[in-house]
């Protein structure tokens, strides 16, 4: 189940000339089709895109919130897609509440022109895939965008709340992150994380003293209540340099934890579900064959809370 390979990408992804590359993060979208309070997150979207003009955009999860499904996902994904930008998208845990299920979903979002969501065969969920962004040659693996389903709801007797990343999952992450660091000569490639579902490393990283936590925090991360190691996993490999989720949306805020940033988007949504933040979105761009990125909040009065990584986090005296 090692996914060393681009060959089902209908698009290359790779660094531009200047060696940046620059990923736009929906998050939370909770479109209603034919709810005018779903204006909102449409013009938002246009306006992060126009102004940000990505390489990439990633949706993590909740997109929409009410029927018809396929209609909503298309208006969606159509924003991006009529601008011809590559797009992928992980669920959430509201998706496949709107009438069709996860499969079903993914047929409409590959009819979509400039998707490259996938699935992989025999692995828990159904939007777990990896991007590989080529360097700006095309000669090789520059970047590595781990892309996963983090379910909805646990199943565990006698174990409530949101559900989390399968052991199958963790093991197919290590696999693929191993087979990469091995073509690239024993040296771990600068890879992310994308998906719905905060880990439980959210909380315990907000709430450590000393924590250098930037945007907001207004409510209390919604993690699982078990963890299955995916954060260890990622400490193990080496390459992981930022984990972006959503679910929670009040906050936006990025804190450092072990030498991986742990970051929120920014709700995206209109006024169709609980938010207290004027609705945006994460950007990040990264430099090519280097294990830094800067990212901030796009909202419609401009930009806030910019951060380099590593070097915001880095305090008087620590290592480099």
């Amino acid at each position: 189940m090692v996914v060393v390979s681009t060959e089902a990408q209908k698009t290359v992804l790779k660094f531009n000339p200047d060696g940046t590359f620059k990923i736009v993060q929906f998050t939370d979208v909770h479109f209603k089709y034919g709810n005018p309070n779903s204006d909102i997150a449409l013009e938002r979207m246009r306006q992060v895109l126009d102004i940000e003009k990505p390489d990439l955009v990633i949706f993590t999860g909740d997109v929409i919130y009410g029927k018809p499904a396929s209609e909503g996902m298309k208006t969606v994904l159509n924003v991006v897609a009529e601008r011809k930008i590559p797009f992928g998208v992980v669920y959430g845990n509201h998706d496949d509440e709107q009438g069709m299920d996860r499969q079903e979903l993914l047929q409409v979002i590959q009819s979509v022109p400039f998707n490259l969501t996938e699935q992989t065969e025999g692995l828990s969920g159904v939007s777990n895939y990896i991007l590989p962004v080529k360097s700006a040659d095309g000669s090789r693996d520059a970047l590595i965008l781990y892309c996963l389903d983090s379910h909805s709801y646990s199943s565990v007797k006698g174990v409530g709340g949101y559900d989390f990343l399968k052991f199958d999952q963790v093991d197919w992450y290590l696999k693929n992150s191993t087979a990469y660091t091995k073509v690239n000569g024993g040296k771990p490639l600068p890879s992310l994380a994308f998906f719905h579902i905060p880990l439980p490393e959210y909380s315990r990283a907000a709430a450590a003293e000393g924590a250098i936590l930037i945007g907001a925090r207004m409510e209390p991360a919604c993690v699982p209540q078990l963890n299955t190691g995916m954060f260890a996993a990622m400490k193990q490999s080496g390459d992981i340099m930022g984990v972006f989720a959503g679910h929670d949306h009040d906050n936006d805020y990025v804190v450092y934890w072990r030498d991986i940033l742990l970051a929120y988007g920014r709700y995206t949504g209109g006024n169709t579900v609980y938010n207290n933040i004027q609705n945006g979105a994460r950007v990040i761009e990264l430099k090519e064959g280097a294990r830094e990125f800067k990212t901030w909040i796009r909202q419609k009065d401009g930009v806030v809370n910019p951060v380099d990584f590593p070097a915001t986090f880095q305090k008087k005296g620590d290592p480099e």
